[in-house]
């Protein structure tokens, strides 16, 4: 039996023109850095997360004990992923996303995701969705073309994306939005993505946003987030939530080229924008039934040979764990008063975290060309991102409409000790590597009581945190 590991939030660089201020003076930018500005870009360029091609040899998807002992990890099915947080409590009550629409934004998409959704839904016991749309709002899509990496791997990315977030919330709608990409391998236009996102934000399409992508900040620049954050004073002025990963670098990412890493810690926008809700990750440590063995904690396989060999081939260290770190763009919102001891003058990443480890990655099928068909376990913020859309729908029904930013609302839950936001006290996201010739370590932050710039606020309680949500950002 073989697994694969992909999907991990992707890195990227993007373009380069000047920032203004943001909507209110509660989210005002700080300037950044010296050293931060980045050279402009006509295109992003993308590496999709891990790529690494070995598929389960069952027919059905992996138990917990048959990926523990076939390669030493453990993998759960969307059962266990939601007794892990609370979420059958919900659904006896009839609270199951119904009414509500989550939107993905991915390059690309996938040719297969209705079949694909419909099979993995019928094998896991999820009900189908009251409907899976795909739209195009930024132009046609090429069409698939199994042997370009990068549309493979958007392809797997599509597939964690709209199966999970489905899982968490499976009477909500589904809107798969597809961009273009680039026009060439290797490319995906941030333009694009705007414009799509800002389609859907004008015709009322949805009421929350998942992003899987990410780009350093330093590799952006300051002046290179100004003419990209459109959609997101859009859908902060309509009352959309929009979320994004912060990163499967750890305390680290990509600089411009996407190969090396930076050597000092960086963080990832769109996660860093105050208009965003930034997801983390976390480790499950679950039995079979979806109850935990043990408390959640940071979600770092830098230093698991295991990981490493499914994920990048090789026996590490590489930086494989949750991002998290201060910014260098933003300013310290509002909202995030409250942990100024931890963030100090910045916006602080991430603010809440889910499910996200190689070591306790979730079963997704897919039949896309360019890989072999079937199971395959999935990891990464990528997958935090859509569980959190989920919550975020559930408590979209509840308030009985959008709830908008969040973030405010998170903060203030959390300052009350609310039994929806559970703290996460144990693990780093330090990474280390080896680059040009020599070992490099770069020093993250650990998890403790409280916020931290590992996983934000911790963890989530959805019995709880969903009518809290609704109750307060829903007014």
């Amino acid at each position: 039996m073989h697994l694969a590991y992909g999907a991990r939030a992707l890195a990227a660089a993007t373009l380069g023109v000047a920032v203004a201020a943001t909507a209110s003076a509660a989210l005002a930018l700080t300037p950044p850095k010296p050293g931060t500005a980045a050279r402009p870009q006509a295109s992003v360029i993308v590496t999709p997360g891990a790529r690494h091609s070995q598929r389960e040899s069952r027919q059905g998807p992996s138990t917990t004990a048959e990926c523990e002992q076939a390669i030493q990890i453990a993998c759960y099915n969307p059962v266990q992923v939601q007794q892990a947080y609370n979420l059958p409590a919900l659904y006896s009550r009839g609270i199951t996303g119904k009414g509500a629409t989550i939107v993905i934004v991915d390059p690309y998409g996938s040719p297969a995701i209705v079949s694909d959704l419909r099979d993995f839904d019928r094998t896991e016991h999820v009900p189908n969705p009251p409907s899976l749309r795909i739209i195009r709002p930024a132009g046609r899509v090429p069409p698939f073309n199994p042997g370009n990496a990068n549309m493979v791997g958007w392809a797997s990315e599509t597939t964690l994306d709209v199966e999970y977030a489905h899982a968490i919330a499976p009477g909500a709608k589904i809107l798969l939005v597809e961009t273009p990409g680039g026009g060439s391998a290797g490319t995906v236009s941030m333009p694009q993505i705007v414009t799509a996102e800002k389609y859907v934000i004008s015709h009322h399409l949805g009421g929350v946003i998942s992003q899987s992508f990410v780009a350093t900040e330093q590799a952006v620049g300051s002046a290179g987030i100004q003419p990209l954050r459109g959609a997101y004073l859009a859908a902060y002025s309509a009352r959309v939530t929009v979320l994004a990963g912060s990163g499967d670098s750890g305390a680290t990412g990509f600089e411009p080229d996407q190969r090396d890493y930076y050597a000092y810690p960086v963080t990832s926008w769109p996660a860093s924008d105050p208009l965003v809700t930034a997801v983390g990750g976390t480790r499950l440590n679950l039995n079979a039934s979806g109850n935990r063995n043990s408390a959640d904690t940071v979600w770092n396989d830098t230093y698991s040979q295991t990981a490493n060999q499914l994920v990048n081939g090789d026996n590490g260290p590489d930086p494989l764990a949750t991002g998290g770190g201060k910014s260098v763009i933003f300013g310290r919102p509002a909202y995030q008063g409250s942990v100024s001891g931890v963030v100090g003058g910045h916006r602080g990443v991430p603010d809440i975290s889910m499910s996200a480890a190689c070591t306790g990655a979730v079963n997704v099928y897919q039949t896309f060309g360019g890989q072999p068909a079937g199971w395959y376990a999935l990891c990464g913020t990528s997958e935090a991102t859509p569980l959190f859309a989920g919550i975020v729908a559930l408590a979209d029904q509840v308030a009985g409409h959008p709830i908008g930013l969040i973030n405010p609302a998170l903060y203030k839950l959390a300052a009350e000790h609310a039994p929806g936001i559970v703290s996460v006290k144990s693990g780093s996201n330090t990474v280390s590597f080896r680059q040009g010739g020599r070992s490099h370590t770069v020093h993250g932050y650990s998890a403790r009581s409280g916020y931290n710039l590992a996983v934000g606020l911790g963890t989530v309680n959805a019995r709880y945190l969903v009518p809290e949500l609704a109750r307060l950002a829903g007014r």
